[in-house]
């Protein structure tokens, strides 16, 4: 049960969700498609053609592809070839929004988003609304009003949206979400997680301009990447089923390490050098839910360290969780003294359904076999007409701290409400 993930992996392939049904405020549409579904990709870089490799692994057949860059599409192009005996997608590169014209395509079942985070919101609406599922790379949005759109959008058409949120999916977690149903640690108080990754390699192109990564730091000085903590923390604690996050106050250090990195980098005159940068080398931020669980979330992808991704840790009357200690419980009823064991310790009995039913093909995946799980899951999705796994509510919630975190930041660590995205109905969703 140990964690996996090669890093050479995750960093070439960026970051990327739970097993339960989700809320049922989306009229889900009841045809199921034809198969093989029929699916199109927008960003088709590392990330996307990954995700891509996978789906045609799955059977899908990729009618169209999408990227503003003509070498990334011409190469997604090439692998759906030799995927499909020569046959090629069509592709659109004729700017930053022809995504417009491939989602209009009447040939397509879903679409798949893997472009830099900036854009997801728009070309999941976007999709939705031409009549296609979703399965969107993290985050979902940077905005709050994105947030409402796509939860707007996801309930007016009915189309699956589903959040790529592939820590949800790690073995480790999914077995402590299985004891956390069990009751082996109590009543819930208190969670801790963080997403701290050296990204700084993904920074700058080769010509020393920002990437998209480069670009969040530049404009948004929150905690950017809040996902990949929050969702497995979310699972245990039931977010969206029967608690939600209410509140929530954010602080941040200064900029000393990524300064340092770009003087390190590039030349004075440089002009990535020049820019006014509004992200910070580490935000903290507090999240507290109606059940008065709280927890701790810390943001840091420019300080240089040999530790590496997500982290998750939790805290009940009965016991706790801890993966920075190496993926290890203590349970009250169960473990003997005070001495952590291994959560491989109770693989047996708490092997989780999925991995046990396909940890072959899981484990020739990335990021510990989760990506696996995001492209079945999704495809199994559209199949039986939904519920989604990682469903709109749960993604904007999750996203919604990208744009809380700065607004707390800004006004010297003010504590900012959490919008009810379900509109009450997580009081009546159950696990």
């Amino acid at each position: 049960m140990k964690r996996s993930v090669d890093r050479r992996d995750f960093i070439r392939l960026g970051a990327g969700a739970g097993l339960v049904t989700g809320l049922t405020g989306i009229a889900l549409a009841q045809n199921k498609p034809a198969k093989p579904l029929r699916l199109g990709v927008v960003g088709v870089g590392g990330r996307g053609t990954y995700l891509l490799r996978l789906a045609l692994a799955a059977g899908v057949e990729a009618p169209a592809l999408c990227d503003i860059r003509e070498p990334n599409l011409a190469r997604a192009i090439e692998v759906v070839a030799q995927a499909r005996d020569g046959r090629k997608p069509e592709g659109y590169s004729r700017g930053p929004e022809d995504y417009q014209r491939m989602v209009a395509r009447d040939d397509l079942d879903a679409v798949l988003i893997g472009t830099g985070m900036q854009i997801h919101a728009p070309i999941a609406v976007a999709a939705m609304r031409a009549g296609k599922h979703v399965l969107s790379e993290v985050a979902a949005a940077m905005t709050l009003d994105d947030c409402w759109k796509l939860v707007d959008t996801a309930e007016q058409t009915g189309k699956i949206y589903m959040l790529a949120e592939n820590c949800c999916y790690w073995e480790h977690l999914l077995a402590v979400e299985q004891m956390v149903r069990q009751g082996l640690f109590g009543d819930l108080t208190y969670a801790e997680c963080g997403y701290v990754h050296d990204c700084r390699s993904l920074m700058l192109e080769p010509d020393g301009s920002l990437t998209w990564r480069g670009e969040m730091v530049r404009d948004s000085a929150g905690d950017n990447y809040p996902t990949h903590n929050l969702g497995p923390v979310s699972r245990w604690l039931g977010i969206h089923r029967g608690d939600r996050f209410v509140s929530m106050v954010s602080r941040a250090t200064g900029q000393k390490s990524w300064l340092d990195f770009l003087a390190k980098k590039l030349p004075a005159e440089h002009a990535t050098r020049r820019f006014q940068y509004k992200g910070s080398d580490s935000v903290s931020t507090l999240v507290r839910t109606a059940k008065g669980v709280l927890i701790d979330v810390r943001y840091d992808i420019v300080s240089p360290r040999p530790a590496w991704g997500p982290y998750h840790a939790l805290q009940g009357t009965k016991g706790s969780f801890e993966s920075r200690t190496g993926n290890q419980v203590w349970l009250e009823e169960r473990s003997k003294g005070t001495k952590w064991q291994p959560v491989a310790d109770y693989a047996a009995e708490f092997e989780p359904a999925k991995w046990k039913e396909f940890r072959a093909q899981a484990q020739s995946s990335g990021h510990g076999g989760a990506d696996f799980f995001v492209i079945h899951e999704f495809l199994e999705a559209i199949r039986r007409g939904g519920p989604s796994p990682v469903d709109v509510y749960d993604a904007v919630a999750w996203s919604s701290i990208i744009a809380l975190s700065a607004k707390s930041i800004a006004e010297g660590g003010k504590e900012q409400e959490v919008p009810d995205f379900t509109r009450g109905k997580w009081q009546k969703a159950s696990s």
